[in-house]
């Protein structure tokens, strides 16, 4: 018999216009080995701040995101949001990189094999040991470096084949915000198996990032490691999108923005970054 848990099984609320999962880990988990268990196109994307607002300023991009199979709050101003505006009850956000470890280790349980697409050489030399050396009996089918460019003529399909030729059940993608949730749109219909859109999860397992203290994660202050860490890099998403994200929730808590969500995108893509 399953266990009803406080705040999870509901669907999909609008965050600014962005459908969101209300969902834990748990829940998040198994929905992802179920699809990989019945060889069943399935995206996902964990998304904080910067990956809902760029749905709010592409209304294109918001449909993608839109159409995702699971969308789950990696921010925890995106579960308050989900809260706050929704009563969901959540009391934790879904992480991408803890997320991604939790679905790695099912996977090693469950000897499904995984992919890893995306990020750079140097990156995955040091994630596929990390990996091995945290999931000793995790098959790895397949690695394979972001090429920093659009798809050519062609392209997608030969991914897809060297995906599924490999005996890969699980792919994860590291390809940064939006360009990952893009390749996941993209390639979902190409695939029958979950596409993980997974941030800066490679960086962070692979020992290239570090991940702030537990009392900033609590209480939202990532954005402020991370911004330490990456100043040039990360300044504007940061200083500029925080106060629009909040005006925003705050406008749609108080009824002054419907922000109504787009219909789910459904046109295929021919070009997108690879």
């Amino acid at each position: 018999m399953t266990v009803a848990r406080a705040g999870v099984g509901q669907g999909k609320r609008s965050v600014l216009g962005v459908l969101v999962d209300i969902t834990d880990y748990r829940d998040a988990t198994e929905r992802i080995m179920q699809a990989a268990r019945e060889r069943r196109g399935f995206a996902v994307t964990a998304l904080a701040v910067h990956g809902v607002m760029t749905g709010v300023q592409d209304r294109a991009h918001n449909a993608r995101l839109n159409s995702f199979d699971l969308v789950t709050p990696d921010g925890q101003p995106v579960r308050w949001a989900l809260n706050l505006v929704h009563h969901a009850g959540l009391t934790d956000r879904v992480y991408g990189p803890t997320l991604t470890l939790k679905v790695v280790e099912q996977a090693a349980a469950e000897g499904l094999p995984i992919y890893l697409y995306g990020s750079t050489e140097p990156t995955l030399e040091r994630l596929v040991p990390a990996l091995e050396r945290m999931f000793p009996a995790l098959k790895i089918a397949g690695v394979e470096a972001s090429k920093f460019r659009a798809s050519h003529s062609g392209e997608p399909a030969e991914i897809a084949e060297r995906i599924k030729a490999s005996g890969a059940r699980v792919v994860l993608v590291g390809l940064g915000c939006p360009r990952q949730e893009v390749f996941a749109y993209a390639m979902r219909p190409l695939l029958d198996m979950p596409l993980l859109a997974v941030g800066a999860a490679f960086d962070y397992h692979a020992g290239l990032l570090k991940n702030p203290p537990p009392w900033m994660q609590k209480y939202a202050l990532e954005w402020l490691w991370r911004l330490g860490l990456e100043p040039k890099r990360l300044w504007r998403r940061y200083v500029l999108l925080n106060p629009a994200y909040l005006a925003r929730l705050a406008a749609q808590k108080s009824g002054l923005w419907k922000a109504t969500p787009p219909p789910p995108a459904t046109d295929p893509l021919d070009k997108f970054a690879v």
